[in-house]
């Protein structure tokens, strides 16, 4: 039974197997046919690309050989008109050649022609020249003077003219610039002058205390002495107790110093208690209370004239300046009064008003500590402005003041202005007799020690000097050339204030009587 199952599973087996055989065989040869339409197909497409790519290339080519020829015709053209300007430049240099040998040529006979005439004119300097000469010793023969001697007469006389003409040239133009300077300065100091107003009278330096009765003085002196000792040596200051009543009288050369003893002097006498530790106590009170005083002073100074920034040890010298007096006048009140001048000068002139008030502020900063510190006050104030790191213009403003440097600004100018403005004003100082008369008598001998002055006259309170002269000696050309002279004289050899007025006076008088 199973082998017929079995048999009947081969031969359905074999049947499959050959049926598989079958399909395989079919689909080998379907497979085949089918490659070989696909690789004819292939083929015949591979044929168009290949005939397309062979058009295409025929055409790129043709494109490209086309496009040679325009650029290669293009290139012809531009070598065609490059040719062309190369033969007209060459035209034209060929043109300027003929034309810079026909100039060389006309050069070349200029040239000879110029050669030809410089013979000429050297053999007629040559006729000349002998010509000359004979005309000189035929000179010589009937002037009987050598040429030596007249080079010297001719000389002589053209040396005198232009002496002459040179004085007429510098008097006329010395004077229009005078009249010029002195209508612009005239106005712009009156305008200053103007504008400030201040005291007439200043305040002098009090060195008396009084006293309320004359047993006050027996207490000022001490037992034996020991008071006013004490107060000396505290102070500094010499206490004067005469017979004068109800007076003593404090002295020292040094102001501030005066001002502590006089103070001092006052609380003591106010107070009653009077003996060497109650002196030292308030001369050092007094010390303090005027230090504070004197800084307070000088920051005052400085709002007044909206001056900032100043080194408080330049306040406190400021301060100091309140009791410092020159010729009865206070010399801080001087120095501001020399601050607004100059800002009114440096405004009407165009210049920085503030920095000039500043110049002007600090000009005399040194007479603050001059009897402490050797030399001039106004380089010791130069010195210390410099120290407390002031502009340097400021530091040269306070040295040339007095003239002792050159002024390198013109705010060193206006200070000067300023100074002689304020020191010179009525009633602004004070000058003893004999000082004046000194002043007046050197003014007329430095007049008289010029040659051809008869006589010299200091008038207007030696504001103007009046010089006569010998009319014989010195001529009217001469006299202006002698007033220069006489006034640069005076400002070398001598110290004032503003100016003075030089007038020399020549005159002929012809005196005949009849009888």
């Amino acid at each position: 039974m199973w082998w017929s199952t079995l048999v009947s599973a081969v031969g359905g087996l074999v049947v499959g197997v050959v049926v598989a055989v079958a399909v395989l065989m079919l689909r080998q040869k379907r497979a085949v046919r089918l490659a070989s339409q696909i690789k004819k197909a292939a083929q015949e497409e591979a044929e168009r690309l290949k005939q397309e790519a062979e058009i295409a290339a025929k055409e790129e080519a043709m494109r490209i050989r086309q496009m040679a020829q325009e650029e290669a015709e293009k290139i012809r053209e531009e070598l065609r008109n490059e040719r062309k300007r190369l033969e007209r430049k060459e035209d034209t240099l060929d043109q300027k050649a003929d034309f810079l040998s026909r100039k060389e040529r006309q050069i070349e006979q200029r040239l000879q022609e110029i050669k030809r005439k410089e013979e000429e004119l050297e053999k007629r300097y040559q006729e000349v020249e002998e010509l000359r000469e004979k005309q000189v010793e035929e000179l010589q023969r009937v002037a009987k003077m050598s040429r030596e001697k007249a080079r010297e007469v001719l000389l002589s006389k053209l040396e005198k003219e232009l002496e002459r003409e040179a004085s007429l040239l510098v008097a006329r133009y010395t004077e229009r610039a005078r009249e010029k300077a002195e209508d612009e300065a005239r106005r712009i100091l009156a305008t200053a002058i103007q504008r400030i107003s201040v005291e007439h009278t200043q305040e002098s330096v009090v060195s008396t205390v009084d006293l309320p009765n004359e047993e006050m003085k027996g207490r000022i002196i001490g037992r034996e002495g020991r008071n006013i000792r004490a107060f000396e040596k505290a102070t500094g200051a010499d206490l004067i107790v005469d017979d004068t009543p109800g007076v003593v009288v404090v002295s020292c050369f040094d102001s501030i110093r005066r001002e502590i003893a006089r103070r001092a002097l006052e609380r003591l006498v106010a107070d009653g208690r009077i003996h060497p530790a109650r002196i030292e106590e308030v001369v050092e009170q007094t010390r303090k209370q005027l230090n504070e005083q004197m800084q307070k002073i000088g920051r005052e100074a400085s709002m007044e004239l909206d001056i900032h920034g100043l080194h408080p040890r330049l306040v406190m010298l400021l301060g100091r300046l309140k009791f410092r007096t020159s010729y009865g006048q206070n010399v801080l009140q001087h120095s501001i009064e020399v601050a607004h001048l100059c800002g009114m000068l440096a405004a009407e002139l165009g210049f920085d008003v503030k920095l000039a008030k500043r110049c002007g502020l600090l000009h005399d900063i040194g007479k603050a500590v001059d009897h402490e510190i050797e030399g001039a006050h106004a380089q010791i104030g130069a010195d210390l402005a410099k120290r407390y790191q002031e502009k340097p213009v400021v530091c040269n403003a306070i040295a040339a003041h007095h003239g002792d440097v050159p002024p390198e600004t013109p705010y060193a100018v206006i200070v000067q202005a300023a100074d002689a403005i304020s020191a010179s004003r009525p009633g602004a100082r004070r000058e003893t007799l004999e000082k004046y008369i000194q002043r007046l008598e050197k003014l007329e001998a430095v007049a008289s020690e010029f040659e051809g002055v008869r006589n010299a006259y200091a008038i207007q309170a030696g504001r103007e000097v009046r010089v006569i002269i010998d009319p014989e000696k010195v001529s009217d050309e001469q006299a202006l050339v002698l007033a220069r002279n006489i006034a640069n004289r005076i400002a070398d050899e001598m110290t004032f204030a503003g100016e003075i007025k030089v007038t020399v006076i020549r005159e002929t008088r012809a005196v005949e009587y009849a009888r």
